[in-house]
């Protein structure tokens, strides 16, 4: 069995809009209540994902959750018909597309990391905000399908919502090659600051029980508190790893160097590309979102760093990318992409994939992305998707039945019937 690295990239639903929902998000907050453009968001997603088979060989995809969430509303005692002023929230929550940021979707410990040798996947509670912590059903629902086979996968239940968990945005891996065993690492945040810290370590702790890990190889780090406070909600807005490289902000933890003595100490490989403050300020870091980026490992050797676009714009980290790339480092490229609307809701390329190391034979091949398959959805994104919503129009019956037409004919499209 060959083991790869997967990235499962979310669809960008046809409800996508900007209702700004996501506490200590900047960017979402910033957008609030302007249109979005759910059909050029999710072409914008499909071209990502095409770049990346062209590649890698392979990528995966997951589909949009159902929007909008009536049942939500009908258990919170809201009338889409009769909504006040301090119900918009819950409202605009039930019609969320936050599914799309499938970095949140679940936890994943490859075969090689886990006691029983077989990828285990823990969807996140995302119990932080109402309009996320309705997810993990539908998202487990559908992961028991891509991953259905139970010789080499076991998905879980979420962790119970008295701990907050947000999933791989919050978990790094570091490992000689995606297939070989690695040194699984779990940033979580302390509450207490002027935004909430999503990850509790204690659900952290339980996903590494759950998924069967060595702690030996298992590692622990706090978030650093200015890093939450200054809108990096999740640790993946200021560092991603990718096999032995770690490319992280220097304010990214709260205690730096003992963070990289610690993964060190698990993991003596370690590469450490470190982005000074002096070079990208943290802020700077934060909105051009440098760390969400996909790190990966090329077939013909060597990483490349997808960024978004804003990358490529800001003089500051510009300058320090052509300055690394100048360097014998190993990320040898940096390729900007497209994604300004997932980036104007506070979501860059990390957000939009879930990283999976599998045997591609075993996953449900209804996930599996292919030339062929990307003309078809978007084809049917170009049919069905709406081209615009204002977060005025949220609520609204013919809108609500065109985003449920659209989400169907996907489906449909994709021979998923089971997920209707």
């Amino acid at each position: 069995m060959t083991l790869v690295e997967i990235n499962f990239d979310g669809i960008v639903g046809p409800s996508h809009n900007y209702a700004g929902l996501s506490l200590g998000n900047i960017a979402s907050a910033s957008h609030k209540g302007d249109p979005s453009y759910p059909r050029a968001a999710a072409l914008q997603g499909i071209a990502k994902m095409r770049g990346n088979l062209a590649r890698l060989g392979v990528q995966g995809f997951l589909l949009p959750l159902p929007r909008p969430n009536n049942a939500l509303l009908r258990a919170l005692a809201v009338d889409p018909a009769r909504v006040g002023a301090g119900e918009r929230a819950l409202l605009a929550a039930a019609w969320s597309a936050s599914s799309m940021w499938t970095a949140n979707a679940a936890t994943v410990s490859p075969a090689p990391d886990c006691a029983d040798r077989r990828c285990h996947l823990t969807p996140a509670n995302l119990v932080t905000m109402v309009h996320r912590a309705q997810e993990w059903p539908d998202t487990q629902r559908q992961l028991a399908i891509a991953f259905g086979d139970v010789s080499h996968f076991c998905v879980h239940d979420a962790v119970p919502p008295t701990f907050g968990d947000e999933g791989a945005a919050n978990h790094m891996r570091l490992c000689e090659s995606h297939g070989a065993p690695g040194v699984e690492v779990f940033v979580y945040g302390e509450r207490g600051g002027k935004f909430p810290a999503r990850q509790h370590i204690e659900a952290s702790r339980a996903v590494a029980r759950l998924h069967g890990l060595d702690p030996a190889r298992t590692v622990f780090i706090e978030q650093n508190p200015a890093a939450i406070e200054a809108g990096a909600f999740h640790n993946d807005v200021v560092a991603v790893a990718n096999e032995s490289v770690l490319f992280t902000h220097e304010l990214a933890f709260a205690d730096r160097q003992g963070a990289y003595d610690a993964i060190r100490a698990a993991f003596p490989a370690l590469q450490v590309v470190e982005v000074p403050d002096s070079a990208v300020s943290l802020a700077e870091a934060i909105r051009t979102y440098l760390f969400n980026a996909q790190l990966i490992t090329l077939p013909q050797g060597g990483m490349a760093l997808i960024v978004p676009e804003e990358c490529r714009e800001s003089p500051s980290v510009w300058r320090w990318c052509e300055a690394m790339l100048a360097t014998n480092g190993p990320i040898r490229q940096v390729i900007p992409v497209d994604v300004r609307q997932s980036m104007a809701n506070g979501g860059g390329p990390a957000c939009l994939r879930l990283r999976v190391v599998a045997d591609p034979a075993t996953v449900d091949p209804r996930f599996l992305l292919s030339d062929e398959k990307a003309a078809q959805i978007e084809s049917v994104i170009a049919r069905m998707w709406p081209e615009q919503i204002d977060p005025a129009d949220l609520g609204d019956e013919t809108l609500e039945n065109s985003v449920k037409a659209a989400r169907l004919a996907l489906l449909e499209a994709l021979d998923l019937p089971e997920l209707g």
